[in-house]
């Protein structure tokens, strides 16, 4: 067989190869790991659904800052509260990406999700004492990325405008208090084999 010929059947293949990859390209069954970000720390598992749809499920501590002279006298202060997310994501460019030979490994993607997220008044590791949180619940649609470094790292960016409905009535308030919520996260994680 001569160069072009050998060059040709390589192609093929190459091509073929990749075509069946992006027909293959779908969400993985079961993932578990860890994340951590600018505010906090979460421990997840993403479940298959379909080839484009699983739901994420994550448990971890939300962080946030405070501060100014009305409340504390010595400035800023920082708290971990309990949190817990519900979140079916649906990955919409996980063949386009296999197409191009892009790795779509362990959800690597462009993602759509309805992020809902329970933030309970259980506890608060604070630098103050006697801090409390009021129980509230976020629902927010969010555009995301998730990309892979490497075989068990990756990092993700998520974006997104929704509603948050705090439960005040039950902290001693006239009454629940519904407004907008933001999520914009950064995140490197973990991913267990």
């Amino acid at each position: 067989m001569d160069f072009r010929k050998k060059c040709v059947v390589a192609l093929l293949v190459f091509f073929a190869g990749a075509a069946v990859h992006s027909q293959n390209a779908q969400v993985e069954k079961s993932i578990y790991g860890l994340q951590t970000g600018v505010l906090g720390v979460w421990a997840h598992h993403e479940r298959g659904l379909g080839n484009a749809l699983a739901l994420r499920v994550e448990v971890g501590l939300d962080a946030g800052l405070f501060g100014g002279s009305l409340f504390y006298d010595d400035g800023t202060g920082y708290l971990l509260i309990p949190s817990i997310t519900l979140e079916p994501r649906w990955y919409y460019n996980l063949q386009k990406r296999a197409g191009r030979s892009r790795n779509t490994d362990h959800n690597g993607g462009n993602f759509l999700s309805l992020k809902t997220t329970y933030l309970p008044d259980w506890f608060v590791i604070s630098n103050y004492d006697n801090i409390n949180v009021v129980n509230q619940v976020m629902m927010i649609p969010t555009w995301g990325i998730k990309r892979n470094l490497g075989a068990h790292f990756n990092y993700e960016l998520g974006l997104g405008i929704g509603y948050r409905y705090t439960f005040a009535k039950s902290a001693g308030f006239s009454e629940n208090e519904g407004d907008v919520a933001a999520n914009l996260h950064l995140r490197i994680g973990y991913r267990f084999p």
